[in-house]
């Protein structure tokens, strides 16, 4: 698809689009020819761009390192644009000689907001996207720190525009129309623009970095079962498992209950059980996690294979 044809089909992408830096003199090529030009990934790209128009995406082809940079640009945006702006408009839509304690009222209030999403900001371009780059790379993680914890405390931070838009329309017999209209416009599309942002935070970035993190975590027990014994992980463990327990780990390593094992292998529940204790003790493997492992690490299964 052309990008001039998806900014048709939704205005919106407009920003999306500047903020992967995929300029518009190269409208009329398709995402993949803009990608390949530019090193945006495209599969991010349509990511964000699915779900910002409300289609169904693929979370699990996002590029980490492009939607960081995406989401950096989405903050300056913001906070060196966006936000100044609507400010600017606001003084001039209150008028100060006729209420001047209200207007410095409306004023504070606005700027107290900006100082409360810069520190949001500040801090996930510091410790949240920090974290997502040790993670991505060599370097050790913060073992205190998750994407889980970002989660638990990531809040809205577009509910106090919707609050300075209704003092606003209440405020309007003494502002300047024309300009107040402007301005709360602008506080309506910035509002919409920040909701959007904090969805492609929640339900993008988050399941993303899960998966990285599970990524990390299974390449860090490898390393380790490599470094240990020979009756560990590691190929040149000289275990003899049956066919039935090699189908059975590898239907362990694609998350599979004991219910849906037997199920699948047309044996007893109770079979199974025998089978993976059996497994367990061979192996001196007991959990699913490190089975998993011991069946990428001997071939037994396409680590594509593996739900992480």
């Amino acid at each position: 698809m052309r990008m001039r044809d998806l900014i048709a089909d939704n205005s919106l992408l407009l920003m999306a689009i500047s903020r992967f830096g995929m300029p518009l003199r190269l409208a009329n090529r398709t995402i993949a020819e803009i990608g390949a030009e530019t090193g945006v990934d495209a599969d991010t790209f349509l990511c964000v761009a699915n779900m910002v128009s409300g289609r169904r995406y693929d979370v699990d082809s996002v590029d980490l390192a492009t939607l960081m940079v995406y989401l950096k640009r989405a903050h300056i945006f913001f906070l060196d644009f966006f936000l100044p702006t609507i400010r600017r408009k606001l003084i001039s839509a209150l008028d100060y000689a006729r209420s001047h304690d209200t207007a410095l009222i409306i004023l504070r209030f606005f700027d107290e907001y900006v100082e409360e999403v810069r520190c949001h900001m500040e801090y996930e371009n510091r410790t949240l996207f920090g974290y997502i780059d040790a993670l991505l790379g060599s370097r050790a993680v913060d073992g205190k720190y998750s994407i889980e914890v970002f989660a638990s405390h990531h809040d809205a931070i577009s509910e106090k525009l919707s609050l300075l838009k209704d003092v606003l329309i209440r405020y309007s017999p003494e502002a300047n129309a024309d300009t107040l209209n402007s301005v709360l416009f602008d506080i309506i599309n910035c509002e919409a623009d920040l909701i959007s942002h904090c969805q492609v935070e929640d339900n993008i970035l988050v399941p993303a970095v899960k998966k990285a993190e599970a990524t990390r975590l299974i390449e860090t027990e490898v390393q380790d079962a490599d470094i240990g014994s020979p009756s560990g992980y590691g190929e040149n463990a000289e275990v003899a498992l049956s066919s039935r327990e090699k189908e059975i780990i590898v239907c362990i390593a694609r998350g599979m209950s004991n219910k849906e094992i037997a199920d699948s292998l047309c044996i007893s529940v109770h079979t199974v059980t025998t089978h993976r204790r059996n497994i367990c003790a061979k192996l001196e493997i007991h959990s699913p996690a490190g089975l998993t492992i011991y069946a990428i690490l001997n071939g037994l299964i396409d680590p594509k294979e593996v739900d992480l």
